[in-house]
C-alpha cells in the first residue's frame, strides 16, 4: 500500500472509532441517572419522617431515578435556598413539602419557569406554581373531629357541652387553617361547647406538651384536647398524665401513621381516643414523577385529592396492620 492509502486508511479507521466513541456516548446519555429532588419542610415531624423514608424506599426501586432530598427544618428561608440550589442542578422533578404557603410560592414559580416540573406535596402555596398539587383535604378531617368530639361529649353528658382544647400546628399552613376551621365549623353549632384553650404549638410534640402544661394549671376543667396533629396530641396526654389528669379527658390527633410509635398504636394503647389518617401522598408523587418522566405526552392532573378515614379502637388493629405493612 502507498504511504497516501497508508494515510487514507488510518483516517478511514480513526473516524470509525470516532464514531463508535460518540455512538457509546450517545448511548450513555440516553440512559443515564435522572435527578429527582425532594424540598421536605422539617423531618424532624413524624409525618414528614414518615414521607422521606416512603420516598427514598420507592425511588430506590426505580434505578434509572436517583432521589436528592433537603430537609428545611422548619426555616423558610433554608427551605427557599434548598431550592434555588436544585433549580440550577436542572432536575428532572422537583417534588416539594412547603413549609409555609406564602413563602414557598416565588420559588417554586421560579423552578416552573426554569422548566423543571413541581409536584407540590400535601401543603398548599398561594398560586398554582406546580405542575400537580396532591392533596389531602384537611377542611373535611377538621369537621370529622368536630363531630367526634361532639359525639364523644354528648355520650358522656347527655348533650353537646363540654370543654375543649385545641393545639394548633404552625399558623397560616393550610393543614392548620383547614383542620381547625373545620373543627370550629361543627363546634361552633352548640353553645355549650367551650374552646377554653387553643394555643400553638407548631406540630411539634415537645412544644404541645409544654403548652398543654401552661393550660393545665389555669382550667380545672377539660373533656377533650384535640392536637391538629398526633405528636401534639400526645404531648398533651403526657402533659395531663405528669400531674395526674390524664384520664379526666379525652385525645384526639391527626396522621394516623402506622408502626409502634404512630398514631394508630396510641388508639390502640388508649392515650389517643381517636386519630385521622392523614395520607403521606408519596406513592401518587412517585407514580406522577415515573409517567412524566417517561411518557412526554402526559399529562398529569393539577389536583390529586386523597381521602381520609377515622382511627377509633374499633378499626385500629386492623387499620395498624395495613398501614403499617403499606408504609
Amino acid at each position: 500500500m502507498t504511504p497516501g492509502g497508508l494515510i487514507r486508511h488510518a483516517i478511514t479507521a480513526l473516524s470509525a472509532s470516532l464514531v463508535m466513541v460518540l455512538a457509546a456516548c450517545s448511548d450513555h446519555g440516553a440512559s443515564a441517572v435522572r435527578l429527582v429532588a425532594f424540598s421536605q419542610a422539617n423531618n424532624a415531624e413524624p409525618y414528614r419522617a414518615a414521607q422521606k423514608a416512603l420516598m427514598e424506599k420507592l425511588f430506590a426501586q426505580t434505578p434509572e431515578l436517583r432521589l436528592m432530598v433537603s430537609d428545611a427544618q422548619q426555616d423558610n428561608s433554608k427551605q427557599i435556598a434548598q431550592i434555588e440550589t436544585f433549580i440550577r442542578e436542572r432536575p428532572a422533578m422537583l417534588i416539594v413539602a412547603p413549609n409555609e404557603r406564602a413563602a414557598l410560592t416565588a420559588v417554586m414559580g421560579q423552578a416552573m419557569q426554569a422548566g423543571i416540573p413541581v409536584i407540590c406535596l400535601e401543603r398548599d402555596i398561594l398560586q398554582p406554581n406546580y405542575t400537580t398539587y396532591i392533596r389531602i383535604d384537611n377542611h373535611a378531617i377538621g369537621q370529622m373531629a368536630g363531630q367526634f368530639i361532639v359525639d364523644q361529649l354528648t355520650k358522656i353528658y347527655g348533650a353537646a357541652a363540654g370543654n375543649v382544647v385545641i393545639l394548633r400546628g404552625l399558623l397560616g399552613v393550610e393543614a392548620q387553617i383547614n383542620r381547625d376551621g373545620g373543627a370550629r365549623e361543627v363546634l361552633g353549632k352548640y353553645p355549650e361547647i367551650h374552646i377554653v384553650a387553643d394555643p400553638v404549638a407548631d406540630w411539634i410534640q415537645s412544644k404541645a406538651k409544654d403548652r398543654m402544661t401552661e393550660v393545665l394549671r389555669v382550667q380545672p376543667k377539660i373533656d377533650v384536647v384535640y392536637g391538629h396533629n398526633d405528636p401534639m396530641a400526645i404531648g398533651a396526654y403526657l402533659a395531663a398524665k405528669e400531674l395526674n389528669r390524664e384520664k379526666e379527658m379525652i385525645f384526639i390527633g391527626v396522621d394516623g401513621l402506622g408502626g409502634p410509635a404512630g398514631g394508630i398504636k396510641k388508639v390502640m394503647d388508649g392515650v389517643l381516643a381517636a386519630t385521622f389518617v392523614y395520607p403521606l401522598g408519596v406513592k401518587e408523587a412517585v407514580d406522577v414523577t415515573q409517567k412524566v418522566l417517561r411518557d412526554p405526552t402526559y399529562r398529569a392532573e393539577k389536583e390529586i385529592t386523597l381521602a381520609s378515614m377515622i382511627v377509633t379502637p374499633a378499626n385500629a388493629a386492623q387499620l395498624y396492620e395495613q398501614l403499617t405493612v403499606a408504609e
